[in-house]
């Protein structure tokens, strides 16, 4: 969401007196657009993981204009006047009014926005539309409007969850022994082949994923595996202790032991689905704060710099990715299958609804934070309180500058050390 500048303002009462013209610029911008087009819809055939990459971006861009609806709609709901809603920034390849609104396409596809007048006591507004501005309206609907980006992400989360549970399947990979490496821990132990491991030092396995992690978190140290024998069903206990090989340079516990190659897709049944989903979103919600307050923690930043540094311990598991980065991850996705592909987007969605809810103008949240300080103050005061926006303007200026660089670095590592 933005407001608009007096030369906007004027510009959009005499774009309200005359039909929508495309200017030279976007008519370049246009013949451009479409050349581009048509080149990826040739790539795509070439090369078909592109397809899918770039069915992957739409999607993205998809969800920010959805983003942008939910703005839209609860402005519009609570009264206040909306003058654009685009999608893409630049020069103007086609738009329409309908009654106040416009409604356009511009050159450049990466991402949209909607303007409502009066976003900030700044604003320069005509006096006849004071009533019908953000700054105007009540704390609830402020709040409405300011939330309703993060709450369009949640809920596009929530639905993708709900199908990949429901209908796609959650890939696994049984936890059934299929290969034995030799002259390994396992080949001199009693582990056979098709024995189904269960448990670990009493711990439960559902997944063979969980069994590396738990070898290497204990090192060397003696394992005792339940496992469930293929032949007969009897549950037996197999002891011993992993050894150390290299592995990717470093020096990694391991048992010797291999899982089937082929991936099951697990569904629920639809109320099943239902429960998990809800019971699910807040999981997932608050690992990624987790995971944000971890990247900008002292360790999270110490690391980061590591990984900028080129150190080969620095930890990749934990920082953020550019375009190139999401097309790398989204390409790998495509190949690995429907699952693979929505749960990039869940993932996508959780991430940007909560990030955007951080406190910090220009971001959603610092409207939220804004609003809320206003609505306490006033009533402390017993009168009303405005913050005046233009005394934040250095602390929005470090926080776009933090995004910046933060941008520039992730696109540095995409290229240099991409995630694998």
């Amino acid at each position: 969401m933005k407001s608009p500048t007096p030369e906007e303002l004027a510009e959009s009462d005499l774009a309200a007196e005359l039909p929508p013209q495309t200017t030279a610029d976007g008519r370049r911008a246009a013949v451009t657009g479409v050349l581009l087009l048509v080149g990826t819809v040739l790539l795509a055939f070439v090369r078909p993981r592109m397809a899918g990459t770039i069915a992957v971006f739409a999607a993205i861009i998809l969800m920010v204009m959805l983003h942008e609806l939910g703005h839209f709609v609860m402005a519009k709901r609570a009264g206040m006047k909306v003058t654009e809603y685009f999608l893409g920034f630049g020069p103007r390849l086609w738009s329409i009014r309908r009654g106040e609104t416009e409604y356009g396409v511009k050159a450049i596809p990466a991402g949209g926005y909607v303007r409502i007048i009066g976003m900030s006591s700044a604003d320069v507004v005509d006096p006849a539309d004071e009533e019908r501005t953000y700054r105007a309206k009540p704390y609830r609907d402020r709040l409405g409007v300011a939330v309703a980006g993060s709450t369009m992400h949640f809920i596009i989360a929530a639905i993708l969850l709900f199908i990949v549970l429901a209908f796609v399947g959650i890939p696994t990979r049984p936890a059934i022994i299929a290969q034995i490496v030799p002259d390994s821990p396992a080949q001199h132990s009693d582990f056979r082949l098709g024995d189904r491991i269960v448990a670990v030092n009493g711990h439960t396995v559902k997944d063979w994923s969980e069994i590396p992690a738990y070898v290497e978190s204990h090192g060397e140290s003696e394992l005792v595996f339940t496992v469930v024998r293929k032949d007969t069903g009897e549950r037996a206990d197999v002891a011993l202790r992993p050894r150390k090989v290299v592995d990717e340079g470093k020096e990694v516990p391991r048992v010797g032991i291999g899982p089937e190659m082929k991936i099951r897709y697990e569904t629920k049944p639809i109320p099943s689905a239902i429960g998990s989903t809800f019971t699910g979103m807040p999981k997932f919600m608050w690992q990624t704060v987790k995971a944000l307050g971890g990247l900008f923690s002292p360790n999270g930043i110490e690391n980061y710099s590591e990984l900028l540094q080129g150190k080969k311990d620095a930890n990749q598991n934990n920082r953020l990715m550019s375009p190139v980065g999401v097309a790398r991850v989204a390409g790998d996705a495509v190949e690995s299958g429907w699952s693979y592909v929505l749960m990039l987007l869940f993932g996508i969605n959780v991430f940007v609804g909560i990030f955007n809810m951080v406190p910090l103008l220009p971001l959603d949240g610092g409207h939220v934070a804004i609003a809320t300080y206003e609505k306490i103050a006033s009533k402390i005061k017993r009168r009303r309180v405005t913050v005046d926006v233009q005394r934040l303007m250095p602390i929005t200026a470090a926080v776009l500058a933090v995004l910046v660089i933060m941008g520039l670095t992730a696109l540095y590592l995409d290229i240099v050390r991409p995630v694998s």
